[in-house]
């Protein structure tokens, strides 16, 4: 199967994933999963954690006021958004913008991991503190797992099934949402990701 045809088996398998707590929820509102986009061959891939409401009405990573830093963050660091991929560990919206359950977490990282095994970036971007959490676990390095605070702008070697990668650890852009103040912040923490391009 190609790239893209693994892809589509796991968009319709989340489609049709009944035993997702967050499954009514979609579907009463007429949400899209957010699978993720961008390409297949990229060697950076940003997980959020979860997608917001204009992600549900889309389908798509990352469009709503978050999606906007985000592209400034990009443009900042010299990066074309159609370069990388863009996903979260949940992909379906959880209520109210609510955090995700563990519950909901463990539901999807499989999905997650199966997109980063199709992907095989040689860096992974973790936006936010769930997204840390989740990377730094699946990849051996919870002994390193510190608060986000310390963590931003940090990269950590690790290793894949397909060899050595980087996980680099950045605020989720809805800090520089909820607060422009964090702006110059989150675009220093995103210069690192120059190196990789």
């Amino acid at each position: 199967m190609t790239k893209t045809e693994q892809m589509k088996k796991i968009r319709d398998e989340i489609l049709n994933l009944t035993e997702s707590p967050l499954y009514a929820y979609r579907t009463e509102n007429k949400f899209f999963p957010v699978i993720g986009e961008g390409s297949h061959d990229s060697k950076i891939m940003f997980v959020g954690e979860a997608p917001g409401r204009n992600e549900a009405k889309t389908g798509k990573p990352f469009c709503g006021a978050a999606g906007k830093v985000l592209d400034a963050l990009l443009a900042h660091a010299g990066i074309q958004r159609d370069s990388v991929y863009i996903t979260n560990i949940v992909k379906d919206r959880p209520p109210e913008n609510r955090d995700p359950t563990q519950k909901e977490i463990d539901i999807y990282g499989p999905f997650l991991d199966r997109q980063i095994e199709i992907i095989q970036p040689r860096v992974i971007a973790a936006l936010g503190r769930y997204a840390m959490g989740y990377i730094m676990n699946k990849f051996g390095l919870i002994d390193e797992l510190e608060p986000i605070g310390k963590a931003h702008g940090k990269s950590y070697k690790a290793k894949a099934s397909y060899g050595d990668i980087d996980i680099v650890v950045l605020y989720h852009p809805c800090m520089a949402v909820y607060n422009p103040n964090n702006l110059g912040s989150l675009k220093k923490d995103f210069e690192v990701l120059g190196k990789y391009t």
